[in-house]
């Protein structure tokens, strides 16, 4: 007998008719001899017609009647379900998320749990019944009964939360898609079905825009090894295993306020080149990465800051054995990529990649910004950041490492088991190199221009962030470094939404004082597209691969980060759809086989 965690969306549950065939799977899944609870969403697009009334009522609605209100929605779907599932002779129970015992931060419209009380659900279980559990919402404090809503997604985050309080076996995410697929079927319909995708993988993904999985359900499910499965209500299929690592006996008290930040690595055997003032146009990235590659010299991060006239600056590491091919082949091209010889090649070979690794930095935007804060306080400077969802790099001196590791681990409470050397060449040459490909056109670009360049700027601007609550994706710091009365000064550009990047520019203006930059630029007109395999690692020219799927179609590059497990691109948003279906292509990610998608699919 296994205990089974089965949630069900809105499209779902979307109709009393498709409540009834999902009360026939889940009847089907205790006749198998499983125990099973049942999470489920508000039906179809009850929630929007919800705000919507609200809405109408006030222009600014309080957050505490917003949650009394939205949590109406789920109350419909589990009493409806449980109606179907007891006229087919099956026990069931419908219960709240307080009746449930879902206790959550006191953070109306935007709660984590904090925990979960068993004794009621545990009891049903033990009178054979099905429990069917309104997800989204739980209660900040047991005594006055404060109904909290957990925010977009939040009906995943219960699932697999609920999950792992109970022990379950699996949690299954049942959807109107048939698992996770390479990429949006909206746009590319070739999009392949996934059999398997890491969780560091989806935590990506799902935090690039794909809607299957929400963010904060795929890091509950990868801090307690929760096997979760992603399949289609309307088909039979075996859907996708999301694979996370063993549970490492964490508490279940605070369980989504987990710590941050599980590691501090480093890596000292890293060495990084710098091309400046190469050329601004389609092709450059592709045709330097590409002859990279065919030296088979493997990169780690890579960067392109923001252009200055008809000019962009592109660093990348390597590991300092393989230095010498990579430095030739940038002597050798540098004149190829600029025709008019005023490219400069640094290389810097005393310098080490530091880290901060954790599933818990997700939704949380002051980590990076402390991370910035304890190299500040420590004298170290940063010279390049790359950032993903679950970790932050930073390349900084070598002989600055010991005093940054010791920063960070004071700052995040990590003990030295945690503290690792990176070896991410390691066993990830039999991975696929890219699992899926995503597009986010709901990003802004924010550039700030000339600042000085010595410890603590990046600490004062994203830390300034932060306080506003204001999530950074993208941070790029140039590798130009331009004297102004004899003071070294640098380009910062990221990206964050749209809608926060005009509240950026007016938190970064109040510290011109303090920064002493020149200018701010805000760029709406962007579109990032990247892709993620924890393959990359190991395969050299994925990067080049990307790069020149790009170039074949004539779209230019502005920016380029990457993690281990991600490569990102920022190019027009006009340009946007193209890239995704030209990098998916390249990739060999599509196939014959079209998925059946519902129209109600892919809000």
């Amino acid at each position: 007998m296994a205990l089974i965690v089965q949630k069900y969306g809105g499209s779902s549950v979307g109709s009393t008719e498709r409540i009834k065939e999902v009360s026939k799977r889940i009847c089907a899944t205790v006749k198998q001899g499983n125990q099973v609870v049942v999470v489920v969403s508000a039906m179809g697009k009850t929630t929007d017609s919800l705000v919507k009334l609200a809405q109408d009522i006030s222009s600014n609605p309080c957050r505490r009647e917003m949650d009394m209100l939205l949590s109406t929605g789920e109350q419909v779907s589990i009493s409806l379900l449980s109606m179907a599932l007891q006229e087919m002779g099956q026990p069931a129970i419908s219960l709240t998320g307080a009746q449930v015992g879902i206790v959550t931060e006191a953070h109306h419209s935007k709660a984590r749990i904090l925990e979960i009380k068993t004794e009621r659900v545990n009891k049903h279980l033990g009178e054979g019944k099905v429990i069917v559990v309104a997800g989204f919402q739980g209660i900040s404090n047991i005594e006055q009964w404060e109904i909290t809503t957990l925010g977009r997604g939040g009906s995943d985050t219960s699932a697999v939360a609920l999950a792992v309080a109970i022990g379950a076996d699996c949690c299954e995410i049942y959807t109107d898609v048939p698992g996770i697929l390479t990429t949006d079927p909206r746009i590319v319909p070739e999009a392949q079905l996934l059999s398997e995708i890491t969780s560091d993988e989806m935590l990506e993904l799902a935090s690039l825009g794909a809607k299957v999985l929400h963010p904060r359900a795929v890091e509950i499910a990868r801090n307690f090894g929760m096997p979760l499965v992603v399949k289609s209500s309307w088909t039979d299929d075996v859907g996708t295993m999301v694979i996370s690592p063993p549970n490492r006996g964490r508490s279940l008290v605070g369980l989504e306020i987990t710590k941050a930040v599980d590691a501090v690595q480093f890596d000292s055997d890293q060495a990084k080149i710098a091309l400046l003032r190469v050329a601004d146009r389609p092709g450059v990235a592709a045709k330097l990465f590409g002859e990279i590659a065919r030296q088979d010299v493997d990169v780690d991060l890579i960067i392109q800051s923001i252009h200055e006239g008809n000019s962009n600056d592109i660093a990348f590491t390597v590991v300092k054995g393989m230095l010498p091919h990579a430095e030739a082949v940038a002597n050798a091209i540098a004149p190829i990529l600029d025709e008019n010889g005023t490219t400069d090649i640094l290389v810097e070979q005393k310098i080490a990649k530091i880290a901060i690794a954790g599933a818990g930095m997700i939704g949380r935007p002051g980590i990076a910004a402390q991370m910035f804060r304890a190299l500040a306080d420590a004298g170290v400077n940063i010279q390049m950041i790359s950032t993903s969802e679950v970790k932050v790099s930073c390349i900084v001196n070598q002989d600055e490492c010991d005093r940054a590791i010791t920063s960070l681990c004071n700052t995040f409470n990590i003990d030295s088991s945690n503290i690792t050397h990176n070896q991410e060449n390691e066993n990830h040459s039999n991975l696929v190199p890219v699992r899926g490909v995503a597009l986010d056109k709901n990003q802004a670009q924010v550039a700030i221009l000339y600042v000085p360049d010595i410890p603590g700027m990046a600490a004062k601007i994203f830390t300034t962030l932060a306080e506003e609550n204001i999530s950074v994706d993208m941070i790029i710091q140039s590798q130009r470094c331009r004297l102004v009365d004899g003071v070294p000064m640098r380009d910062i550009a990221f990206t964050v939404a749209q809608s926060d990047a005009s509240q950026a520019v007016q938190a970064i203006d109040k510290l011109k004082d303090t920064l002493k930059y020149r200018a701010i630029a805000i760029d709406d007109n962007i579109a990032k597209v990247s892709i993620v395999g924890s393959g990359m690692v190991g395969h050299p020219g994925i990067a080049a691969q990307f790069f020149t799927a790009l170039a074949q179609e004539k779209i230019n590059i502005s920016m380029i980060t990457t993690s281990e497990i991600k490569i990102s691109c920022v190019v027009s948003q006009e340009q946007g759809v193209q890239a995704l279906k030209a990098v998916h292509k390249a990739f060999n990610l599509g196939g014959e086989v079209k998925a059946d998608i519902p129209a109600v699919s892919w809000k």
